[in-house]
């Protein structure tokens, strides 16, 4: 077999992982994921060695679905002990860099009142000393920016910390990203090897293009308990569909949640790539149905189920560039997608509003994101605005209509859209579920739930809808796929505010003969 001709089988799935715990921006760009790891990940692991079974009662509990408990039996808590113990051991240097972000603020929050910040250099922790400069808004409001390309050379920036795990698509949801840490399973192969690791990208290239057990070995580093596993994994047959491609015009698919891939007959473009790996479950487009090679995959916003490592990770070697939002420069909570992706080895293009990128058959421009953030100063979100084969198209991921007078400009700049794909999570997370560890100051409940995850309303939605003119709407399915649950967590029913928002949005759209749809699982548009 070590010579054969193979390929990657359909259901194989890669878990990318920084500490054993998964990988999203938050834990991957060195200063978030230091505040990450010593104020949410250690205190988690702590907690749940307090008390395991209330841990794995709550996760298994519909109503607190989505929250911070580790879904790990107690049987395992000793290797969950000893995950805490190696972080304290191992990572001894980063927790101290996150205490010293902390300090660094409190200084600023007590000495910064207007006047020379000069002298507070030198009683900055020395962590500090060399990545951040201090300097006030023009309301005097100081604040620490980090010179961040300079924390991926320093020690708190460490490969060592990342390794993938692979194994099949089960079917069954597994524990919730944000909050389970991933032991060793007899059923997993473990690779203890950084995300920018060349091997992966052969592993992952293995999908479209033959290669042989012999050079995955070689190229992964594999032992032979690892080749032997890694054997399972392949067949002698490529699995992809065979209507991948087109001939002639323009197709655009939807492959779940905020996932698009709009296609000419030369050139492909994927928005926000979170796709499924379950090729038996016939109720959805898989990687099997994505092009072979794609010349840009557009990310919106870096939350973790819009820049997806699971997936991307599986398209590294097949990807011109992948184009992603510039960030604020040193916002402690605006980390650059660009600077983490091009150390995890992919191709990258960072965009500014209305920048311009062409690609075979058509261009993509980049567009204004409005809110979402928690009213954060986050910058790296954008929407876009496709055009190929003749239509205009507008991918609108989480974007709100909290200003439609925005739209009115981007109708004047680029015309009217002809379909518009537009998020109505319209009553999201409050702003600790996410930003909490990010969070120097606390924040009481009333202030967090006040300041939400969401995107558009009915309302909102409409007047997007309006100031565009575009001729046809639909919405995303906001989690509800049941492949994504261990990203989303969420849950629905007919009468939740959002889905009733959606069917208020949606008959305002009969009302005007706009043709629109709720999406879900799959959808073709082709002319």
């Amino acid at each position: 077999m070590a010579d054969e001709s193979l390929f990657l089988k359909s259901k194989v799935i890669v878990e990318p992982l920084v500490d054993r715990f998964f990988a999203w921006p938050h834990t991957l760009a060195p200063i978030q994921s230091a505040m990450n790891l010593a104020f949410l990940q250690v205190p988690l692991l702590e907690s749940y060695l307090q008390s395991p079974q209330v841990h794995v009662a709550a996760s298994n509990n519909p109503d607190l679905r989505g929250g911070y408990f580790i879904n790990i039996a107690e049987e395992r808590a000793d290797e969950v002990r000893d995950l805490l113990a190696t972080i304290k051991r191992d990572r001894a240097h980063i927790l101290r860099f996150a205490e010293a972000i902390a300090a660094g603020q409190d200084l600023l929050r007590a000495n910064a009142t207007g006047f020379d910040l000069t002298p507070l250099y030198p009683k900055l922790p020395p962590e500090l000393g060399g990545l951040v400069e201090l300097a006030y808004d023009t309301d005097n409001q100081a604040q620490m920016r980090f010179i961040e390309p300079l924390t991926y050379i320093s020690d708190f920036y460490q490969e060592s910390r990342q390794s993938v795990q692979l194994s099949f698509e089960t079917g069954v949801e597994r524990p919730f990203i944000l909050s389970t840490p991933r032991l060793t399973s007899p059923d997993v192969l473990e690779l203890g090897i950084p995300f920018r690791h060349s091997g992966l990208e052969e592993l992952f290239k293995a999908r479209v293009h033959p290669t042989t057990l012999g050079h995955l070995r070689e190229a992964l580093e594999l032992d032979d308990a690892q080749a032997q596993r890694l054997a399972t994994m392949l067949s002698d047959r490529p699995s992809l569909a065979e209507d991948r491609h087109i001939d002639a015009g323009g197709r655009i698919r939807y492959f779940g949640h905020a996932c698009l891939v709009l296609q000419t007959p030369d050139g492909a473009v994927v928005a926000d790539p979170f796709i499924s790996a379950d090729s038996t479950a016939g109720d959805r487009y898989t990687l099997d149905d994505l092009p072979d090679f794609i010349d840009l995959v557009i990310i919106t916003h870096g939350h973790q189920d819009h820049i997806v490592l699971e997936t991307l990770l599986q398209l590294r070697g097949r990807v011109g560039k992948v184009v992603l939002p510039r960030s604020s420069r040193g916002n402690l909570s605006d980390p650059s997608m660009a600077l983490m992706l091009r150390y995890a080895g992919f191709p990258v293009a960072e965009v500014d509003d209305f920048d311009e990128l062409e690609f075979p058959g058509g261009k993509v421009t980049a567009t204004p994101f409005l809110g979402e953030h928690c009213d954060l100063d986050i910058r790296a979100k954008s929407t876009y605005w496709v055009e190929l084969a003749g239509k205009k198209v507008f991918v609108g991921a989480d974007s709100s209509g909290i200003d439609p007078a925005l739209y009115r400009y981007v109708r004047q700049h680029l015309g009217t859209a002809d379909l518009a794909f537009l998020g109505m999570e319209c009553d999201g997370a409050p702003l600790t579920w996410l930003y909490q560890a990010l969070l120097t100051v606390p924040v009481t409940k009333r202030m967090s739930d006040s300041r939400k995850l969401s995107g558009s309303n009915a309302e909102q939605a409409a007047a997007i809808m309006t100031e565009f003119g575009a001729r046809e709407a639909y919405v995303y399915a906001m989690g509800e796929e049941p492949w994504l649950g261990h990203v989303m967590a969420t849950t629905y029913n007919e009468d939740t505010y959002q889905i009733k928002q959606i069917e208020e949005f949606l008959a305002w759209c009969k009302e005007h003969d706009i043709p629109a749809g709720h999406l879900y699982g799959q959808q073709e548009w082709r002319w």
